[in-house]
């Protein structure tokens, strides 16, 4: 499987950000979570001007944004990513 740049942007018991980091987590997907809370606040400011939302979590992924854990757009956005030549 190839790696994607995946980056989560979450809050403190978000029940979908906790879906979200376990689909990546069981399928060995590496990730980066950023609280947007707990960090400084141009991450918020960050994630609002990728997804045009305040809810979370947003995920990057490799410059595809998802609002909301959705399983299926998750997928498919690491499906059509190109396989690097070894």
């Amino acid at each position: 499987m190839t790696t994607h740049p995946v980056l989560i942007y979450t809050v403190p018991n978000c029940p979908y950000c906790a879906q979200a980091k376990s689909f990546f987590s069981q399928k060995n997907i590496p990730f980066r979570e950023i609280d947007v809370i707990a960090n400084n606040k141009q991450f918020a400011k960050e994630m609002i001007e990728k997804s045009g939302q305040k809810t979370v979590p947003v995920i990057d992924i490799d410059g595809t944004v998802i609002v909301g854990f959705q399983p299926q757009a998750i997928a498919a956005a690491l499906s059509v990513r190109p396989v690097s030549a070894a």
